[in-house]
């Protein structure tokens, strides 16, 4: 195989694709991260980068470039791990290459996880009007979000056939092509019969744009993008002015601490949520704190009076 980086990395890129299974989302996320630093090794395109230019001196000069743009660690350490990730595949594929061990992910803060309590869920799901097109189906899809945590990118890829309102449940493909069961609660239910009901037309997305369109569209260029959803769930959170920034993944968020907080054990969290690790569901644990903290006062000896001597 060529020495040349493009070419490698095209390679690797294919791999994700047909071996990993990896979303285009995922995909054209690693091409960026490596067409940066292909185009800082290249310097500017003035000459082709080569895979002996991988060195943990290029990478730390070029993280020095990152921060120096004021991208934050954790956006510096997407690049990091690109980086790392073909390298890995490079061993595997035994081509002599920088050992990915060699680089270290930046480090990051534990950041705060954004989420809703149940008053502010309600207020921002009671924003749309359900009485016109737009809101009837804006409200279904915070609805839908909400009640059974799906990735904004699960739920712009569902049809209206996956949809079964009698079983209140359906199957999606996640991340990493990890198949899973949802499940729909009841208050979503009256919303997405009249969703569903007021559909007149022949396209098989469950969420479709208003746009004007003809008859020669295609199902996929009527379907919501989850960038149409985004901007979406950011406009009705300005105008429930609620504190928090919340996004599509905040319902997500907030779904899942909901449920921790009602006494629902990590292990179903997880696969409600779809996550391969049960540690990426225990960042969630921490907002039971209040819990904890009852729990200390009913069971610790210390907290009983009549556990100390006049």
């Amino acid at each position: 195989m060529a020495d040349n980086l493009k070419v490698l990395l095209n390679s690797f890129l294919e791999h994700l694709e047909v071996e990993k299974n990896c979303s285009q989302l995922t995909i054209r996320n690693y091409k960026h991260y490596w067409d940066e630093y292909i185009k800082f090794l290249s310097n500017d395109d003035k000459r082709a980068a080569l895979l002996s230019d991988v060195t943990v001196e290029s990478v730390r000069k070029f993280r020095l470039l990152l921060a120096r743009r004021n991208l934050k660690t954790t956006t510096q350490a997407y690049y990091v791990i690109a980086i790392r990730s073909l390298l890995k595949w490079l061993s595997r594929n035994d081509i002599s290459a920088l050992a990915a061990e060699k680089l270290d992910v930046p480090k990051q803060r534990d950041q705060s996880l954004k989420f809703l309590n149940e008053k502010q869920v309600y207020h921002l799901l009671n924003q749309p009007l359900d009485s016109t097109e737009k809101g009837l189906r804006d409200r279904t899809i915070m609805e839908l979000l909400f009640s059974t945590g799906l990735r904004v990118s699960e739920l712009v890829a569902l049809n209206k056939d996956q949809i079964d309102l009698e079983s209140r449940e359906f199957g999606v493909v996640g991340k990493g092509g990890r198949a899973r069961v949802v499940f729909i609660s009841l208050r979503v239910i009256p919303y997405l019969r009249k969703y569903l009901n007021s559909r007149t037309d022949k396209f098989k997305a469950l969420f479709i744009n208003l746009k004007k369109r003809s008859l020669t569209d295609s199902n996929e260029s009527v379907r919501l993008s989850s960038r149409s959803i985004q901007r979406m769930v950011r406009f009705y959170v300005k105008q429930a002015k609620l504190p928090v920034e919340a996004t599509p993944h905040t319902l997500r968020h907030s779904l899942a601490t909901g449920l921790l907080r009602s006494g629902a054990d990590l292990r179903s969290v997880q696969e409600i949520l779809g996550h391969k690790n049960i540690a990426t569901t225990q960042i969630y644990t921490h907002v039971t704190d209040a819990q904890l903290k009852q729990v200390h006062e009913k069971y610790h000896q210390g907290n009983k009076i009549d556990n100390f001597s006049p």
